[in-house]
């Protein structure tokens, strides 16, 4: 099942989630992964120069005062993560890019069975998506480094670092729900 360069995730679909502007708003706190852009841009590089299936999610908030919400100015897609003419674009109102969403109906009327995912946010949007492709069966791989996440509370008060949040999170779906892997992984 391997494709070109060997790698099983090769040629499969790079779902990028939720790469807008909004998620550089200060209110979100403090991020990891401060090499994720880099990272973003050399998986983007590899899939296009070699024609594999690049799909972007874009989050439509209908929450009036989220940044990502259709006609702010941080709706946009960050500088670098921006569809090219052909990539489809998946609009989502959850977490998840399968719920009130088109991307599952999409996915298998092209007959796309396996998904590169990265973006943002790890705990939130990624975490939501990447389960649910598990449970549809798709063959899917979370790239880890090629997104981020920031610290919270958790529910006992404790505040925890996006570093801290990003692994648990990972923890959560490595093994059961896809394979968690590094870029550099993919770049062979």
């Amino acid at each position: 099942m391997a494709e070109a360069g060997g790698h099983p995730a090769h040629g499969a679909v790079l779902l990028l989630i939720d790469l807008q502007k909004a998620i550089d708003h200060p209110s979100w706190g403090v991020r990891n992964n401060p090499d994720a852009e880099a990272n973003l841009a050399a998986l983007l590089a590899l899939w296009r120069r070699e024609g594999w299936p690049v799909w972007h999610v874009r989050h439509d908030s209908v929450h009036a005062t989220s940044h990502y919400r259709p006609g702010q100015p941080l709706h946009a897609f960050r500088p670098g993560a921006e569809p090219l003419a052909g990539e489809p674009v998946i609009a989502k109102q959850t977490n998840s890019a399968f719920i009130g969403a088109t991307l599952e109906a999409d996915l298998k009327a092209r007959g796309e069975t396996r998904l590169v995912v990265a973006g943002v946010i790890t705990n939130n949007s990624v975490e939501a998506t990447v389960r649910m492709a598990g449970n549809l069966g798709f063959a899917t791989w979370l790239v880890e480094d090629a997104g981020f996440t920031f610290g919270r509370t958790d529910f006992r008060g404790v505040e925890r670092t996006a570093d801290e949040v990003h692994a648990m999170s990972l923890a959560n779906l490595d093994g059961e729900y896809c394979a968690v892997i590094r870029t550099r992984d993919l770049l062979v």
